[in-house]
């Protein structure tokens, strides 16, 4: 069967169906917190500073004033357009789930961009690669859809710490950093986590799997290639090789796990054989991407 369209009408109505949860259930944000470190005039109290001129006086805290005779002004938290990145794991491994991340991608960005977020999205396997540039608004939709449904999987080995470099090379600006993927990268996965969480971003996992990527069927004498690398060997496959196998990719996502819970990283874990949407849905009833 045919996969359908990401600009299939059908298909952008579940979309809007998602982003008027999210405006019901998280006031139309993907995330909570959307206050800047930074001080200026905004809603919310931070701090008092001592009154230096061209400070605006509508700040001053006439009440301090009244009692000590200084000029105290008062320091409010910043509230900010949020700034989400979508970094969509392009390799080979992903292809029989790429379509679904496709989705989740296009689920997140509809999202951002309908609540006027600034969105950018960049593929990821030997480097990176430009989905959309910085875009904000609503008019920004189509073609955001129109470009992710003409993205294709890359057939070069992944490195996802050397992505993660680029990335950051390119965009300075912090944000929210949603990373959709397997997270099966040769090189592993913590340095590049590690250096997303470093520079101030808010990070989140959403590890898709195929279903027969957590279980072994093969028996008897098997060639095996590897989609990225193209690398061939010939094995033997026993039940005891199957539970190996079976084990360390356990073991593996259990490493994704505390790599996450260590560095506060939010992270979901879903196989393929779910919809986009019932995904999307569950992120948004707890609360949205938070840690």
């Amino acid at each position: 069967m045919s996969e359908a369209s990401l600009t299939d009408k059908r298909f952008i109505q579940r979309l809007d169906t998602l982003y008027l949860l999210a405006r019901r259930v998280l006031g139309g944000t993907l995330q909570a917190e959307r206050k800047s470190t930074r001080k200026g005039a905004g809603i919310t109290f931070a701090d008092y500073a001592e009154y230096q001129n061209g400070d605006d006086y509508r700040s001053i805290d006439w009440g301090v004033f009244a009692r000590s005779d200084e000029l105290i002004v008062k320091l409010f938290e910043l509230e900010e357009d949020a700034t989400i990145y979508v970094l969509l794991d392009c390799s080979h491994s992903m292809q029989s789930k790429f379509h679904m991340a496709r989705q989740l991608a296009a689920a997140f960005g509809y999202i951002g961009l309908n609540c006027l977020d600034r969105l950018a999205v960049y593929g990821l396997s030997d480097r990176l690669s430009t989905i959309l540039e910085p875009s904000r608004g609503r008019s920004k939709v189509l073609p955001f859809l129109q470009t992710l449904d003409s993205t294709k999987t890359c057939a070069e080995a992944s490195d996802f710490t050397a992505c993660c470099r680029n990335f950051q090379a390119r965009r300075h600006r912090r944000g929210m950093v949603i990373v959709l993927s397997d997270f099966l990268y040769p090189g592993g996965y913590a340095d590049g986590l590690k250096f997303l969480n470093w520079h101030g971003h808010d990070v989140f996992c959403l590890q898709l799997h195929d279903p027969a990527d957590l279980k072994c069927d093969l028996k008897g004498d098997v060639d095996l290639e590897c989609v990225e690398s193209g690398a061939r060997m010939r094995v033997t496959v026993s039940p005891k090789e199957a539970s190996a196998y079976e084990a360390a990719m356990q073991a593996w996502n259990d490493g994704l796990r505390i790599e996450c819970a260590k560095r506060g990283i939010g992270l979901a874990s879903v196989t393929s054989d779910y919809s986009f949407d019932s995904v999307i849905q569950d992120i948004l009833r707890r609360g949205g991407l938070v840690r």
